[in-house]
């Protein structure tokens, strides 16, 4: 939802410190989830946005944006809607301190800087010179959201930690599984 407002804003030319300007255009933008066998579908005033809300300007924009307490409470008031009648899985930098601070369960998932720099650019295909550019991005980032006044990036009391530095992506869904099935 984050990435759809910073998305959204990046569009409008509304400054990232503006918080009332934010504010304004989060409560006149519609922001949908739409679950899929593939993941989740974010639609921004109809159209998919999933692709585009995950390169790199829109997510340097959405740790910016998302720094602003009225446009946090905003958007965290907007997930309680969506899960009001449980039975949904979410995830977020704040989910489980902020937004569902009773969840049933909460996960954190962490990994070194440096494998976490690793597979983004793996994921975002990066290589060579802008390899650098994209792991200070990261870490700034990280450092941004740590550090906000507004839900900073913590992980809840309650929440089980998964560092995920070794482990491949089969071995962290089977770890999460479990902790469901033992949960249920």
């Amino acid at each position: 939802m984050y990435r759809a407002l910073a998305l959204k804003a990046t569009e409008t030319d509304t400054s990232f410190d503006d918080e009332a300007a934010l504010l304004k255009l989060a409560q006149n933008a519609r922001i949908r989830l739409e679950p899929t066998i593939g993941g989740n579908r974010t639609l921004l005033d109809g159209r998919d946005v999933s692709s585009r809300i995950r390169e790199r300007d829109v997510s340097e924009a959405a740790s910016r944006v998302s720094v602003h307490p009225k446009v946090r409470e905003w958007m965290v008031a907007r997930q309680r809607e969506m899960g009001a009648g449980g039975g949904v899985v979410m995830e977020g930098r704040d989910i489980g301190t902020q937004v569902f601070p009773d969840a049933d369960l909460k996960i954190f998932l962490d990994a070194d800087p440096v494998v976490r720099e690793q597979r983004r650019m793996a994921q975002q295909k990066i290589k060579g010179d802008v390899a650098a550019s994209v792991a200070a991005d990261l870490r700034e980032r990280d450092h941004r959201d740590r550090t906000r006044a507004a839900s900073p990036l913590v992980a809840a009391k309650d929440a089980v930690v998964i560092n995920s530095s070794e482990l491949s992506e089969d071995e962290v869904l089977a770890q999460v599984e479990k902790l469901v099935k033992n949960k249920i």
